[in-house]
């Protein structure tokens, strides 16, 4: 089986949640609104996940990564989820 086109896709979206998180840093720095950082801890948390599958899916595949993945998704979906409420109170 070719391993290089799922390889490509995994490395892609890895760049990309790392290139979002980056851009929202940058934004929250200028602006220092909230919902930019709450964002870009959520994208920082999505990248660390694409690297977990990058790490699972393409480098060590017979190593189980299901678990960090599992577990960065859960987080980053948390930490936007309660910056949402948390914003909504202020």
């Amino acid at each position: 089986m070719n391993l290089l086109p799922p390889a490509l896709i995994y490395s892609l979206c890895l760049l990309t949640s790392g290139i979002c998180a980056l851009l929202l840093i940058r934004s929250w720095r200028r602006s220092r609104q909230p919902l930019l950082l709450w964002s870009a801890g959520c994208f920082s948390l999505l990248a660390l996940n694409n690297l977990a599958v990058v790490m699972d899916m393409v480098i060590l595949p017979d190593v189980d990564f299901s678990i960090a993945r599992q577990a960065t998704a859960l987080c980053a979906v948390a930490v936007l989820l309660y910056g949402f409420i948390w914003e909504v109170d202020r």
